[in-house]
């Protein structure tokens, strides 16, 4: 971002020092973003102002007129209210009343905006608390002038996500729940175009990007932008759902202010009410939550995962506590044929459930259709809200022939710089030094380890089967006070309920041998109940790349202790002699 973008958004955010008082640090967004949106929209649209107002005064009374004020205006919205910013300040006495004239001139598309912000409510405070007018006058001023002939469009989207950067930051800790930090997401849309760029750079067709869970939608402003980067020609249209209206708001708003299409983007819940069924992307990148119940919406999740392969969930559902994986699924569901996901997740989906459960059966319905191509362990610390470890995942309808079957595992938990100032729970960066070496370890797709300014990551391949077991059912039997085994009435060996133990058996390996090495040397009575083995997924990450450290020799450990010791008794008798 260059130093008169930043400028430009640190002066209009100045404008929150006259909301001290009346508004909390963290709210000042709630005045500075809607009122952003006006302004640029009002500067934009005076040239055209009275064109509109002319064409308003012809087909007022026509039901259909949008088409026509639009193409009075020159962009998809438009005002017909005889007010701008510069008219409603000479009238302070009637300065809430003329506003909402104004406002409600504004096409639907900005007053969907404007709604969502709940602006009607700020509209109110601001006008009770004599601050309207002042902040009016504040945008009104030279310092927010947001016309095209001083900013160009790219220009005020940089300054929109620059303003919805601090209102996020200004959340603290909150802040992951709307944004996600540009160096993750810079990561993600790099390893989404890594092995395409070649193609990309003469494809002149259309792009089709969609984040379910969007957001402020910076992860497909990124992705747009990275696109345009191999391609300038390349048409990209983005998609998009969230369920924080303002949030929703916040996305709609950057898409106007960049002249794109914002009526793509919808509010609502992706899980139980999918506006966009039937469509299909040829990117998917989403940062969906983690670790959030979906009680809510258990039934409409259930009846569509009783639709089978017809539906969003075909292989059923996870655990009610956490429905992350249900974001994958719908993910996969929306991919076309060579699509392409990157999704991050937490570390539950890796390994979460048993065989049989939800979980593992939505592991072996991906990774048996060959559609994870790569995971990639994040350093800790990466995201405002959170410190733990992360994880994206790329799905990959489409893979490479020297892809198919196998699965890329990298830990890249090691590569990282450290921030000079905390946001959060953010303190560590991907820079590009970072993102530079876990791409060379994607794209060369070999086992090994890479390392580069005290940076580290690692990379292994598996064949598919690496992650399947059988799930074994260990029987012991059951004795009686006399130490005689028990039997049914058919002669059958009574199982000790007391005793069953079950056994994770790789499918690459036989179960009758791997039974008689590991289990009868040490229970010579034991049987398998063949009736009960089930097939189960898991991703165990964390053992692939466990390192055994050898501990510190007992001796040197003594020696330490000692130095220790001897060093507080000596600063206890200095202290006592100055007593």
């Amino acid at each position: 971002m260059s130093t008169n973008i930043n400028t430009k958004a640190n002066l209009i955010w100045e404008v929150a020092t006259k909301l001290v008082g009346v508004y909390k640090p963290h709210e000042y967004g709630k005045v500075i973003l809607p009122m952003t949106v006006l302004k640029r929209f009002d500067d934009i649209l005076k040239p055209t102002k009275q064109k509109v107002l002319d064409k308003y005064e012809e087909v007022k009374t026509f039901e259909v007129k949008d088409a026509f004020l639009t193409e009075a205006s020159g962009y998809s919205f438009y005002n017909t209210s005889k007010y701008d910013f510069e008219k409603l300040l000479s009238d302070p006495d009637n300065i809430e009343r003329n506003f909402n004239n104004y406002i409600n001139g504004f096409s639907d598309n900005v007053i969907d905006i404007l709604n969502n912000f709940k602006f009607d409510n700020e509209i109110k405070t601001m006008a009770d608390n004599r601050l309207l007018y002042v902040v009016i006058e504040e945008f009104n001023s030279k310092k927010a002038y947001m016309g095209l002939d001083e900013v160009k469009t790219e220009d005020m989207g940089y300054i929109f996500e620059e303003l919805v950067r601090k209102f996020s930051e200004s959340y603290d800790e909150e802040a992951g729940a709307h944004f996600t930090a540009r160096d993750i997401i810079y990561l993600m849309t790099d390893l989404l175009v890594a092995e395409e760029k070649d193609i990309l750079v003469n494809d002149n067709k259309v792009k089709t990007i969609y984040d379910m869970a969007m957001g402020t939608s910076q992860m497909l402003a990124c992705m747009t932008d990275r696109l345009h980067q191999l391609n300038k020609n390349v048409q990209v249209d983005c998609f998009g759902q969230e369920l924080n209206p303002e949030t929703y708001a916040i996305a709609k708003a950057d898409m106007l202010i960049k002249g794109g299409d914002a009526d793509n983007f919808r509010q609502g819940d992706t899980l139980d009410d999918d506006k966009f069924k039937g469509y299909k992307f040829d990117y998917i990148i989403s940062n969906p939550p983690f670790g959030i119940d979906w009680k809510k919406q258990k039934k409409a999740v259930e009846d569509e995962a009783d639709k089978g392969i017809h539906g969003r969930f075909p292989v059923g559902t996870p655990k009610i506590s956490d429905g992350q994986m249900l974001f994958t699924l719908n993910g996969i569901a929306k991919l076309n044929d060579d699509g392409k996901m990157a999704i991050i997740q937490n570390g539950s989906p890796l390994f979460s459930g048993a065989a049989g459960s939800g979980e593992s059966e939505i592991r072996r319905y991906i990774i048996g259709n060959d559609w994870l191509e790569a995971i990639i362990q994040l350093p800790t610390d990466l995201f405002y809200n959170t410190g733990i470890s992360t994880y994206i995942w790329i799905i990959n309808k489409g893979k490479d022939v020297l892809r198919e079957g196998k699965v890329q595992l990298i830990d890249a938990s090691n590569c990282y710089v450290n921030r000079r100032k905390n946001i959060g729970n953010k303190r560590k960066d991907l820079d590009e030094n970072s993102r530079n070496l876990i791409l060379k370890a994607y794209s060369e797709f070999t086992n090994k380890e890479y390392q580069e300014n005290n940076m580290t990551v690692e990379s292994k391949i598996f064949e598919n089967g690496e992650f399947g077991y059988n799930r074994i059912t260990v029987e012991s039997p059951e004795y009686d006070e006399n130490g005689k085994i028990v039997k049914d009435k058919r002669g059958n060996i009574k199982p000790d309920k007391n005793k069953r133990d079950y056994e994770n058996v790789p499918v690459k390996e036989n179960i009758q041998e791997y039974f008689e090495r590991e289990v009868l040397p040490y229970n010579p009575e034991a049987w398998i109940d063949d009736k009960k083995t089930q097939l189960g997924y898991e991703i165990p990450f964390t053992r692939y790349f466990y390192k055994y450290v050898q501990p510190e020799n007992s001796d040197e450990i003594e020696k330490r202790i000692i130095i220790n010791e001897r060093e507080i008794m000596n600063s206890l008798e200095k202290l006592f002699k100055e007593v």
